[in-house]
């Protein structure tokens, strides 16, 4: 036993390969043999990833030194490496077919998420125009909801609110796209482009459409990448004083 925990400690990030290659081999098993295959390996082994990051503190299974080389297969360094190469392989006359329904998607996929997001917020109590804004941005994207909190000066726990409103977007996203691609013509990359612009979560879109699609991900991770920077301008600015001048 010495032996192979030396053996791991030294080859963290290989193991954590090897641990999520075991961990698609059973999904995919399961989504076959198991359930005909109505529910996609990936969705099943995404839902197992979550499960186990309940396992530690901080960096869920990381936090097991066992498994300590998932920190850095699940950072953000990977994360964005991935986003960012995929991104390369989109053919840019494909994305230029998508047009004004692409840009659209951008506008009312933030217009939509921050509304219901405010809506939601409000009737669950929140009623300072700062709170509520945070919220709403949060309900854009994860990254949108600190930003925005952090511009207009609300507190760490109206940011974190706004945090976990968008964690929870990127996991629905995630499983979900899967699940729903097939009944919503997401099968083609103008589908994908407009499909990122109307959710924006870089991850989430990122995910469910590799879990439908492979060859889908460049196209949906471009508009959803835009999503977020559009969510930063509008929501701490023309949005905040939209809703002041709502409730005022």
């Amino acid at each position: 036993m010495n032996v192979i925990d030396v053996i791991i400690g030294k080859n963290g990030l290989l193991f954590s390969f090897l641990v999520v290659g075991v961990i698609m081999l059973i999904s995919f098993g399961i989504s076959e043999k198991l359930l005909n295959k109505k529910i996609p390996g990936v969705a099943i082994a995404i839902i197992v990833g979550l499960g186990l990051a309940f396992l530690g503190e901080k960096n869920g299974l990381g936090d097991i030194p066992l498994f300590a080389g998932m920190t850095l297969l699940g950072g953000s360094m990977l994360r964005d490496f991935s986003v960012v190469s995929t991104a390369m392989g989109a053919d840019l006359e494909k994305i230029k077919k998508a047009g004004l329904a692409g840009i659209l998607s951008l506008f009312v996929g933030v217009l939509f998420s921050f509304s219901l997001g405010v809506i939601i917020a409000y009737f669950s109590g929140f009623t300072d125009i700062v709170s509520l804004t945070t919220i709403g941005a949060g309900a854009c994207t994860y990254i949108v909801g600190p930003i925005t909190g952090s511009a207009l000066g609300a507190s760490s726990e109206i940011i974190a609110i706004s945090i976990a409103v968008g964690v929870v977007k990127t996991i629905v996203t995630t499983i979900g796209t899967p699940l729903i691609a097939k009944s919503i013509g997401l099968n083609n990359p103008h589908s994908a482009v407009v499909f990122g612009g109307l959710l924006g979560t870089s991850s989430g879109v990122t995910a469910g459409l590799a879990a439908t699609d492979p060859k889908l991900v460049p196209y949906g991770a471009i508009t959803a990448t835009f999503y977020t920077g559009l969510g930063c301008l509008l929501c701490p600015s023309i949005l905040y004083f939209l809703v002041r001048i709502i409730l005022s």
